[in-house]
């Protein structure tokens, strides 16, 4: 039988279009779906919608509609990802979906029954950008840094609160029985820092008269669920839970990637209330870098964002998914630049890989060769991909197309005949499919357009797979 794998990205919300950050990680967390899928496993690789909180309330009172219409709207342009990004993702779902309000109420029901939810009173500084509570060590004069153009609110309410304090223990125990929980070391070591510091009850509610777009409290009219409660269930709603149990057992526990500004919530917060629902916890959590621009963060907020489909559309899909995945470091900040984009493009992509596959079948065709059937398929990156080192894995294969091109080169086959470069032809193609089969977990596009090209009935191309710009 297969071995099961479920990965999944984070939530993102609808309240503005998809910008270069959130593409950077649902193409890696595709980039392992399909690394697992070429291993032989049976893979659900799950995304979603976060559709409830203060931010998407606003917006849609901004745009005059009700709030559910203006998430109906919304979510097309995130279902359009799935074509311009060329996704393999199985399993979508929108937070305001009935089977995702079921999953986050049974989950609640679940916390309350096992003593960690209770009602207070409290006053506290609320960041409307993160969706979450600020202290004031957090602040920087007196503002969220990573959205320094909105203003700090203050919250003072009756709501539920969620006895975060109490998994403090569970949380360090299991972080030291799982050394790989979460990647790379250094984030793991902030949120054991984060955790060794003590944790705080946080709060789990809102007031439905102040903001009613939230999924329903059981047994409570008055309040709504608080955003990250609600969102962080989307997780296990995405694989059915709690009414297709069987689902949740095959594929549970997941692996999440999550950018560095969901630490918390994904590797504590999170855990905790699986801890309390009494739920296994998550199996890894891959932790990557922001994405910057002229050395900031690229951020809705701050409106230096860089469509990411505007970017496939000017430079085709597997060029975007090359860049994110081959430049842009998986932990730490990288800048994003036009020029570099374009510098990266002509130089591994024009000149390096599509002038290559273009000499060896021009020739091969001008001498009739037959297609290859039969070459060698093996996996040489898996090591690098299991640490979510996409740029070292791609580092590796070109360095292997590098030392095709030199061979090649040395050889001279232009100068031979067609009886003296056949079996040098045979070769080179053959290295050229063994090279594909492993880039279509980077590049599908480019890889099926390499096996038509070489595995056909004969070899045969038409024009280049990368126009030098």
């Amino acid at each position: 039988m297969a071995k099961k794998f479920y990965i999944t990205t984070t939530a993102p919300y609808v309240n503005s279009d998809p910008h270069i950050g959130f593409a950077l990680e649902i193409i890696q967390a595709d980039v392992i779906a399909r690394y697992h899928r070429l291993l032989g496993e049976k893979v659900i690789f799950g995304f979603g919608t976060d559709e409830h909180g203060l931010k998407v309330y606003r917006k849609a009172l901004e745009e005059k509609l009700t709030p559910q219409s203006y998430c109906d709207r919304s979510v097309i342009v995130w279902n359009e990802l799935k074509q311009a990004l060329n996704l393999c993702y199985t399993h979508f779902i929108r937070t305001t979906e009935n089977r995702h309000l079921e999953a986050a109420q049974e989950l609640w029901k679940r916390c309350l029954k096992n003593g960690d939810i209770y009602k207070k009173t409290y006053q506290s500084k609320y960041c409307v950008g993160c969706e979450l509570e600020k202290t004031d060590s957090e602040l920087d004069n007196g503002r969220c840094p990573t959205h320094p153009n909105m203003e700090i609110e203050l919250i003072d309410e009756e709501n539920y609160f969620f006895r975060f304090s109490k998994y403090q223990k569970p949380l360090l125990e299991f972080y030291e029985k799982n050394p790989d929980f979460v990647l790379p070391k250094s984030r793991f070591q902030e949120i054991k820092t984060f955790v060794k510091s003590g944790l705080q009850d946080f709060s789990l509610s809102r007031l439905k008269e102040k903001m009613p777009w939230g999924v329903p409290i059981p047994n409570d009219p008055k309040q709504v669920m608080y955003v990250w409660f609600d969102a962080l269930t989307f997780y296990i709603s995405n694989l059915g839970w709690p009414k297709d149990e069987k689902n949740f057992q095959d594929f549970w526990p997941v692996v999440q990637v999550a950018g560095k500004d969901n630490l918390r919530q994904q590797t504590a917060i999170w855990q905790a209330m699986l801890m309390s629902g009494g739920l296994p916890n998550s199996k890894q959590i891959f932790i990557h870098g922001f994405m910057t621009k002229d050395g900031k963060k690229i951020s809705k907020s701050l409106g230096n964002t860089v469509d990411p489909i505007e970017l496939v559309h000017q430079y085709g899909t597997d060029a975007t998914r090359y860049y994110l995945l081959a430049k842009i470091h998986p932990f730490n900040d990288s800048d994003f630049t036009i020029k570099d984009f374009k510098t990266t493009y002509n130089a591994d992509l024009a000149n390096g890989l599509g002038n290559l596959v273009s000499r060896v079948a021009k020739m091969a065709e001008k001498d009739g060769l037959e297609g290859i059937k039969n070459y060698e398929k093996k996996i040489t990156i898996g090591d690098y991909l299991d640490r979510y080192e996409f740029n070292q894995a791609l580092i590796k294969l070109w360095k292997e197309l590098r030392s095709l091109d030199l061979e090649i080169s040395q050889f001279e086959p232009w100068k031979k005949s067609a009886a003296e470069r056949k079996d040098k032809l045979i070769e080179y193609a053959k290295k050229l499919l063994s090279f594909s089969w492993q880039l279509q977990i980077f590049l599908p596009e480019t890889a099926e357009k390499i096996e038509e090209i070489f595995g056909g009935s004969k070899i045969k191309i038409e024009k280049s797979l990368f126009p030098r710009l």
